[in-house]
């Protein structure tokens, strides 16, 4: 073959039709989201619009004109209010941050576990205690540690300073449904640990303490955030337990928004509310931030 005959290049050739085949199946990709699409902005895009128009304008009873106004939001971050959404986060990060160490040790006994049994059972209770809450969890828990309750009259838990109602008492119901939670986020990813890895590790003479430090958990750790921030979330918008259990004896941000929508302490506050709902949603909005760049990094180590 001489110098000057050309010569065929597979790879050229592959990642040209590879290419192509990409930019052909763009437009079809997007039609195929379409209705995703839709289904986002009609169950999230509207009423978040519907938020924030709310918390930032004001219509005049008289009159009926609208016009654009801080004051809402001003009014949201200030006083009892601002308390709430302190009070809303301190207590999601806390059991958020319980939970996950809680569920992360159970969910690895559950997946290193080689009776089959036992991690049908436990993933099978943690799918069916991560969505009990609401009203019956808080009777559950005032018939059982409430003032009156059994366990707290067996035990006698009152004379150690148990308080059901309160921030503490809150937080452990709270970790009732919570930590199953983070058993059924986290399984997937501790079953994504290749066996190959820690034999790796074991080989090159590692420690099991040295392998979860260098490999284990910096794999595991978009997956723990990702856990944490869904733990979080829930705690932060959940309502109807704190509600039931501990009324307005605990700041909540969730409690202060129902007070104003329904005028039990003053009204004419819908708005106010509706500015509550949008620090809510920018608070959820931060913390996402963070965990989504960290969440694709590691999604290549766990395929």
């Amino acid at each position: 073959m001489s110098p000057s005959t050309p010569t065929s290049h597979p790879e050229g050739t592959a990642g040209g039709s590879t290419t192509s085949r990409r930019r052909r199946r763009g437009p079809r990709t997007w039609l195929a989201a379409l209705p995703l699409l839709a289904f986002t902005g009609l169950c999230f895009g509207i009423p978040l619009g519907a938020i924030a128009f709310g918390a930032v304008t004001r219509t005049d009873p008289s009159t009926g004109a609208t016009q654009l106004t801080g004051e809402h939001l001003a009014r949201s971050l200030q006083g009892p209010y601002l308390g709430s959404l302190i009070g809303s986060v301190q207590l999601s990060a806390l059991t958020a941050l319980i939970g996950g160490v809680l569920g992360v040790l159970i969910a690895q006994a559950v997946v290193t576990s080689r009776s089959q049994a036992l991690r049908s059972a436990a993933l099978t209770a943690s799918g069916v205690l991560a969505n009990f809450g609401g009203v019956p969890l808080a009777f559950a828990f005032i018939a059982t540690v409430g003032i009156s309750g059994v366990v707290t009259q067996l035990a006698d838990l009152t004379g150690f300073g148990w308080n059901l109602y309160s921030f503490t008492g809150l937080t452990v119901v709270y970790l009732y449904f919570l930590i199953p939670l983070m058993v059924l986020v986290i399984a997937p990813a501790l079953d994504g640990l290749r066996p190959q890895w820690r034999e790796a590790a074991q080989n090159n003479g590692a420690t099991g303490r040295q392998f979860w430090r260098h490999v284990g958990l910096p794999v595991l750790a978009p997956s723990l955030l990702g856990g944490f921030v869904l733990l979080f979330g829930t705690a932060f918008a959940a309502h109807a337990t704190a509600a039931a259990l501990v009324g307005g004896s605990v700041p909540l941000v969730t409690l202060k928004i129902a007070d104003a929508l329904s005028g039990n302490v003053l009204t004419g506050q819908e708005n106010v509310a509706l500015a509550l709902g949008l620090d809510m949603i920018l608070i959820a909005g931060l913390v996402m931030a963070v965990y989504l760049p960290l969440q694709r990094r590691s999604a290549r180590w766990l395929r």
